[in-house]
Protein backbone atom coordinates (compact mmCIF):
# COMPACT_ATOMS: atom_id res chain seq x y z
CA UNK A 1 0.00 0.00 0.00
CA UNK A 2 1.15 3.32 -0.99
CA UNK A 3 -0.37 5.31 2.02
CA UNK A 4 2.51 6.47 3.98
CA UNK A 5 1.95 6.83 7.81
CA UNK A 6 1.42 10.70 8.64
CA UNK A 7 -0.75 10.60 5.59
CA UNK A 8 -4.40 11.77 5.24
CA UNK A 9 -7.03 10.61 3.12
CA UNK A 10 -10.30 12.80 2.51
CA UNK A 11 -13.06 11.33 1.75
CA UNK A 12 -15.99 13.86 0.09
CA UNK A 13 -19.51 13.37 -1.30
CA UNK A 14 -23.51 13.37 -0.47
CA UNK A 15 -25.31 11.83 2.15
CA UNK A 16 -23.76 8.24 1.29
CA UNK A 17 -20.31 9.60 2.48
CA UNK A 18 -22.01 12.20 5.57
CA UNK A 19 -24.18 9.29 7.26
CA UNK A 20 -24.19 12.08 10.47
CA UNK A 21 -20.69 12.70 10.91
CA UNK A 22 -19.37 15.78 12.94
CA UNK A 23 -19.21 18.96 12.15
CA UNK A 24 -17.34 21.05 10.78
CA UNK A 25 -14.78 17.91 10.09
CA UNK A 26 -15.31 14.45 10.22
CA UNK A 27 -12.39 12.69 11.44
CA UNK A 28 -11.92 10.29 14.86
CA UNK A 29 -14.71 9.25 16.27
CA UNK A 30 -16.58 11.96 14.57
CA UNK A 31 -16.38 9.91 11.21
CA UNK A 32 -20.55 9.25 11.01
CA UNK A 33 -22.08 5.66 10.60
CA UNK A 34 -20.92 4.72 6.87
CA UNK A 35 -18.37 3.39 5.14
CA UNK A 36 -15.98 5.60 6.02
CA UNK A 37 -15.91 5.07 9.51
CA UNK A 38 -15.44 1.08 7.99
CA UNK A 39 -12.50 2.02 5.82
CA UNK A 40 -10.90 3.87 8.71
CA UNK A 41 -11.18 0.98 10.97
CA UNK A 42 -9.99 -1.37 8.05
CA UNK A 43 -6.68 0.82 7.51
CA UNK A 44 -6.18 0.75 11.32
CA UNK A 45 -6.59 -2.71 12.10
CA UNK A 46 -4.92 -3.91 8.58
CA UNK A 47 -1.69 -1.74 8.72
CA UNK A 48 -1.35 -0.66 12.37
CA UNK A 49 2.23 0.47 11.70
CA UNK A 50 0.59 3.03 9.60
CA UNK A 51 -0.82 6.20 11.26
CA UNK A 52 -3.24 7.38 8.68
CA UNK A 53 -5.69 10.06 9.43
CA UNK A 54 -9.07 9.88 8.08
CA UNK A 55 -11.09 13.18 7.26
CA UNK A 56 -15.07 12.86 5.81
CA UNK A 57 -16.51 16.01 4.73
CA UNK A 58 -19.69 14.21 2.96
CA UNK A 59 -22.89 16.87 3.00
CA UNK A 60 -26.76 15.15 3.27
CA UNK A 61 -27.86 16.15 -0.37
CA UNK A 62 -24.85 17.43 -2.30
CA UNK A 63 -24.69 17.51 -5.78
CA UNK A 64 -21.58 18.52 -7.82
CA UNK A 65 -22.18 22.16 -7.43
CA UNK A 66 -22.39 22.09 -3.95
CA UNK A 67 -19.11 20.42 -3.99
CA UNK A 68 -17.59 23.15 -5.97
CA UNK A 69 -19.02 25.86 -3.54
CA UNK A 70 -17.07 24.43 -0.64
CA UNK A 71 -13.92 23.12 -2.57
CA UNK A 72 -11.54 25.21 -1.70
CA UNK A 73 -12.60 25.09 2.51
CA UNK A 74 -13.17 21.54 2.50
CA UNK A 75 -10.85 20.13 0.34
CA UNK A 76 -7.80 22.80 -1.25
CA UNK A 77 -7.23 24.11 2.65
CA UNK A 78 -7.37 20.61 4.29
CA UNK A 79 -4.17 19.90 2.15
CA UNK A 80 -5.56 16.01 1.67
CA UNK A 81 -2.46 13.75 0.62
CA UNK A 82 -5.21 10.87 -1.05
CA UNK A 83 -9.00 12.37 -2.05
CA UNK A 84 -11.95 9.79 -2.05
CA UNK A 85 -14.91 11.37 -3.97
CA UNK A 86 -17.95 9.64 -4.52
CA UNK A 87 -20.75 11.81 -6.20
CA UNK A 88 -23.97 12.25 -9.08
CA UNK A 89 -25.85 10.36 -7.02
CA UNK A 90 -28.37 13.33 -6.00
CA UNK A 91 -27.17 15.42 -9.56
CA UNK A 92 -29.29 12.45 -11.08
CA UNK A 93 -32.24 11.52 -8.35
CA UNK A 94 -33.21 15.41 -8.39
CA UNK A 95 -33.90 15.26 -11.93
CA UNK A 96 -36.31 12.27 -10.94
CA UNK A 97 -37.62 13.43 -7.19
CA UNK A 98 -37.92 16.92 -7.83
CA UNK A 99 -38.26 17.59 -11.70
CA UNK A 100 -39.19 21.37 -11.09
CA UNK A 101 -35.83 22.49 -9.56
CA UNK A 102 -34.50 24.74 -12.09
CA UNK A 103 -30.98 24.26 -10.99
CA UNK A 104 -30.48 20.66 -12.80
CA UNK A 105 -27.17 19.20 -13.16
CA UNK A 106 -26.87 17.85 -16.42
CA UNK A 107 -24.64 15.44 -17.52
CA UNK A 108 -22.48 18.22 -19.43
CA UNK A 109 -22.40 20.24 -16.43
CA UNK A 110 -21.58 18.17 -14.06
CA UNK A 111 -18.52 16.52 -16.81
CA UNK A 112 -17.35 20.42 -16.66
CA UNK A 113 -17.31 21.09 -13.21
CA UNK A 114 -16.13 17.60 -11.79
CA UNK A 115 -13.14 18.12 -14.14
CA UNK A 116 -12.36 21.64 -12.85
CA UNK A 117 -12.27 20.39 -9.44
CA UNK A 118 -9.81 18.06 -10.31
CA UNK A 119 -7.92 19.93 -11.91
CA UNK A 120 -7.15 22.69 -9.39
CA UNK A 121 -6.86 19.41 -6.58
CA UNK A 122 -4.67 16.56 -8.51
CA UNK A 123 -1.38 18.15 -9.20
CA UNK A 124 -1.18 17.97 -4.77
CA UNK A 125 -2.37 14.42 -4.49
CA UNK A 126 -0.51 11.60 -3.94
CA UNK A 127 -3.26 9.65 -4.94
CA UNK A 128 -7.07 9.66 -6.39
CA UNK A 129 -9.97 7.71 -5.99
CA UNK A 130 -13.51 8.58 -7.74
CA UNK A 131 -16.56 6.15 -6.86
CA UNK A 132 -18.98 5.77 -9.33
CA UNK A 133 -22.38 7.22 -8.62
CA UNK A 134 -25.06 4.02 -7.99
CA UNK A 135 -28.88 3.19 -8.26
CA UNK A 136 -29.52 -0.22 -6.67
CA UNK A 137 -31.39 -1.54 -9.27
CA UNK A 138 -30.15 -4.04 -11.56
CA UNK A 139 -32.91 -3.32 -14.77
CA UNK A 140 -30.62 -0.97 -16.69
CA UNK A 141 -33.93 0.06 -18.64
CA UNK A 142 -35.09 1.44 -15.79
CA UNK A 143 -35.15 5.28 -16.58
CA UNK A 144 -33.41 6.43 -12.93
CA UNK A 145 -30.86 3.42 -13.69
CA UNK A 146 -30.34 4.56 -17.17
CA UNK A 147 -29.40 8.10 -16.76
CA UNK A 148 -27.09 6.88 -13.08
CA UNK A 149 -25.11 4.86 -15.39
CA UNK A 150 -24.28 7.78 -18.08
CA UNK A 151 -23.09 9.64 -15.61
CA UNK A 152 -21.23 6.59 -14.22
CA UNK A 153 -19.44 6.27 -17.18
CA UNK A 154 -18.43 10.02 -17.27
CA UNK A 155 -16.59 9.23 -13.54
CA UNK A 156 -15.08 6.65 -15.31
CA UNK A 157 -13.44 8.80 -18.54
CA UNK A 158 -13.00 11.41 -16.20
CA UNK A 159 -11.09 8.86 -13.33
CA UNK A 160 -8.83 7.72 -16.54
CA UNK A 161 -8.28 11.16 -17.86
CA UNK A 162 -6.65 12.38 -14.20
CA UNK A 163 -4.59 8.89 -13.47
CA UNK A 164 -7.64 8.63 -10.71
CA UNK A 165 -8.74 4.88 -9.74
CA UNK A 166 -12.11 4.01 -10.47
CA UNK A 167 -14.38 2.09 -7.88
CA UNK A 168 -17.63 0.80 -9.99
CA UNK A 169 -20.14 0.80 -6.90
CA UNK A 170 -22.90 0.16 -9.34
CA UNK A 171 -21.37 -3.22 -10.45
CA UNK A 172 -20.76 -4.11 -7.59
CA UNK A 173 -24.28 -3.51 -6.40
CA UNK A 174 -25.32 -5.09 -9.61
CA UNK A 175 -23.45 -8.76 -8.34
CA UNK A 176 -24.92 -8.51 -4.88
CA UNK A 177 -28.56 -8.22 -6.40
CA UNK A 178 -27.90 -11.21 -8.22
CA UNK A 179 -27.84 -12.82 -5.71
CA UNK A 180 -30.37 -10.69 -3.01
CA UNK A 181 -33.17 -8.18 -3.36
CA UNK A 182 -33.04 -4.47 -3.17
CA UNK A 183 -34.79 -4.11 -0.04
CA UNK A 184 -32.17 -6.26 2.41
CA UNK A 185 -29.74 -3.28 1.17
CA UNK A 186 -31.81 -0.53 0.94
CA UNK A 187 -34.85 1.10 1.50
CA UNK A 188 -35.38 3.88 -1.26
CA UNK A 189 -32.75 2.34 -3.69
CA UNK A 190 -30.21 4.87 -2.65
CA UNK A 191 -29.48 5.44 1.11
CA UNK A 192 -27.65 1.80 2.31
CA UNK A 193 -28.04 -0.31 5.57
CA UNK A 194 -24.62 -1.56 6.94
CA UNK A 195 -24.43 -4.38 4.31
CA UNK A 196 -24.80 -1.83 2.03
CA UNK A 197 -21.97 0.44 3.70
CA UNK A 198 -20.03 -2.70 4.43
CA UNK A 199 -19.77 -3.51 0.15
CA UNK A 200 -18.40 -0.11 -0.39
CA UNK A 201 -16.12 0.16 2.52
CA UNK A 202 -14.36 -3.41 0.75
CA UNK A 203 -14.37 -2.14 -2.38
CA UNK A 204 -12.37 1.07 -1.34
CA UNK A 205 -10.15 -0.53 1.35
CA UNK A 206 -9.48 -3.26 -1.50
CA UNK A 207 -8.93 -0.01 -3.84
CA UNK A 208 -6.60 1.48 -1.91
CA UNK A 209 -4.61 -1.01 -0.69
CA UNK A 210 -3.67 -2.28 -4.05
CA UNK A 211 -2.14 0.73 -4.83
Amino acid sequence: MKIKSGETVLFIGDSITDCSRSRPIGKGVGLGGGYVSLVDSMLASGFPEKEIRVLNLGINGNRITDLESRWQKDVLDLKPDWLVVLIGINDVWRQFDRPLDLNQVNIELFEEIFRKLLTDVRPSLSGLVLLSPYFVEINIEHPMRNKMDGYGAVVRKIAEDFGANFVDLQSSFDRYLSCRSISSISDDQVHLNKIGHMKIASDVFQTLTLV
